[in-house]
């Protein structure tokens, strides 16, 4: 029995193992037969065998076949429609890509604003500036995403840096005038619906939107500290919604500013390459409607309208609040090629940041040679000053004119500063029309003085590069003087028909009982500071 037992266990064990042993080597010879294993992947330092034929054919997520290579290589016209379509699918998603970060640093700037305009204003509005500063963005998403995009690009046609489907936002309403066609606003577009469902034309609504914020938010400043915030969140969708995509439209989106050149010879049409003027002129001059009507702060001025500085709570938080803005500045002016192959972008970041430190330097040295100390909160706006008027000429002027512009800048701010509060009387408690609006003004009559023509052939359908006042091109200048008269005509005048209306249905000015305890509980219901006695010297 013990005999048997141990047969049956070794029988079994021979089976057990044997079986897959003889399977194995009946496999053995259609292995044989196969290709050779890859190689297994060699590190690469350098990065030079990156990127070859099976890249383009298919790529490391569909990886070709040997044949399919093979076949590939053989056929050259094949080849080279293939390349020819990889590398233009990847300069358009270059482009995009470009577009798109430096979107993302514009909206990044909303933190400097906020910082830049509570840290300005009393410790007892805090809340309530930051909230507006939140909430601009809110409001101004939603109506610029309702209409004002169609407004201001729905006739444009959009970029070609982007893709040919730009090409879908091609209507647009215009007027005809002595035998010319005045565009003045777009069709197509709105709700991003329809047609409009294109990645291109996302990308390129994404970047416009937070340059419309940008100038959303400037009023925020001048009329801080007495500005109700239902009256305030109204606003917002007036001015991105009709205000400024009309604007933008005339310069930005194929309107009849755009076109003074083509039907007018005059240069290139208004040009603003990055937004002196549709952004930053746009906010200023909408700021002093707004400062105008609303009246200057409870003591502000003196019986004798002699003026009364109102020191701002937190200079350190105002300052990062600037330095955060110029950062993304970087983003506002070499975006606005919509091109990361546009190697023009080394350029226009350089002018960027020279103009802002020469309107630093200017405007601190102003403020020690009139009034015998230095004032960092000048300087600061000095700074951007700089930035404003700098923005539309960037990409057209050389590193000494930025220089230039950007020291002419911080002058102007000081002199408009004073002359804004002791003269019209305008109660601005962080500058910003001065800043924004006087700024935004000099950058555009800038681009039309100091433009040297290295760049800019083909703008607005007009062939040639751009030339300025001093480079032989006096119709460029003209072009820009009309932008800058036509936006502050039309933007005042919009605003304070608009500020009228609204008032009779939404208060436009909280109460002096409000306004004397603080907006902060009382408007949005949150303290900044509530471990903190807000006394008479913090008020």
């Amino acid at each position: 029995m013990k005999r048997f037992l141990a047969m049956a266990l070794v029988l079994a064990t021979v089976m057990f193992l044997g079986a897959p042993l003889l399977a194995l080597a009946q496999e053995a010879p259609a292995a044989t037969e196969e290709a050779a294993p890859a190689p297994p992947p060699v590190p690469d330092p350098t990065g030079t065998a990156i990127g070859a034929i099976a890249d383009i054919v298919g790529g490391s997520a569909n990886a070709p076949t040997k044949e399919e290579v093979e076949k590939m290589a053989a056929d050259k016209d094949a080849m080279l429609t293939k390349v020819a379509d990889v590398v233009g699918h990847n300069k358009i998603g270059i482009n995009m890509t470009w577009t798109l970060v430096c979107g993302f640093l514009v909206m990044f700037m909303q933190v400097g604003f906020a910082l830049c305009e509570t840290g300005f204003t009393r410790a007892k509005n805090a809340s309530h500036t930051m909230g507006m500063n939140i909430m601009v963005y809110g409001t101004g998403l939603l109506g610029f995403w309702i209409c004002g995009y169609a407004l201001q690009m729905g006739g444009g046609g959009g970029s070609p840096t982007l893709g040919g489907t730009m090409g879908i936002l091609n209507s647009e309403f215009s007027i005809n005038l002595f035998g010319k066609d005045f565009g003045l606003w777009g069709l197509k577009g709105f709700f991003l619906t329809g047609d409009s469902y294109d990645v291109s034309i996302a990308a390129l609504f994404l970047f416009q939107m937070v340059f419309m914020d940008t100038a959303a938010t400037i009023p925020t400043g001048a009329m801080a500290e007495r500005w109700s915030f239902k009256s305030f969140l109204v606003y917002g969708f007036f001015m991105s919604m009709i205000a400024y995509p009309l604007y933008a439209n005339w310069v930005w989106g194929g309107g009849w500013l755009s076109q003074l050149g083509a039907n007018f010879g005059l240069g290139h049409g208004t040009l603003d390459f990055a937004g002196s003027s549709v952004v930053h002129m746009t906010g200023g001059v909408a700021a002093l409607a707004g400062a105008w009507m609303l009246g200057p702060r409870i003591g502000k001025y003196n019986a004798d309208g002699t003026a009364n500085a109102i020191p701002g709570h937190h200079i350190p938080m105002a300052i990062t609040g600037v330095l955060i803005l110029a950062f993304g500045w970087f983003g506002f002016n070499t975006g606005s090629t919509l091109a990361g192959t546009d190697l023009r972008i080394g350029m226009i970041a350089t002018n960027t940041m020279l103009a802002s430190a020469a309107g630093a330097v200017s405007a601190l040295l102003y403020m020690m040679f009139i009034y015998g100390k230095p004032d960092l909160s000048m300087a600061a706006n000095g700074m951007l000053s700089g930035l404003v008027a700098i923005t539309a000429p960037c990409a057209y002027v050389t590193p000494t004119s930025a220089v230039i512009i950007g020291l002419i800048s911080g002058v102007i701010l000081c002199i408009s500063v004073f002359f804004v509060d002791q003269t019209l009387k305008v109660d601005d408690p962080v500058g910003a029309i001065s800043v924004h609006g006087v700024n935004g003004a000099w950058g555009l009559l800038a681009l039309g003085i100091f433009a040297d023509g290295a760049y800019g052939d083909g703008v607005n359908g007009v062939t040639g590069t751009v030339k300025g006042l001093l480079y032989g091109d006096g119709g460029q200048f003209m072009a820009q003087c009309i932008g800058v008269l036509t936006n502050f005509v039309f933007i005042f005048c919009a605003f304070v028909i608009y500020f009228k209306i609204m008032n009779i249905f939404v208060p436009m000015r909280v109460s002096a009982e409000i306004e004397h305890e603080g907006l902060d509980l009382h408007e949005v219901g949150v303290i900044a500071y509530p471990d903190f006695n807000l006394n008479k010297t913090h008020r």
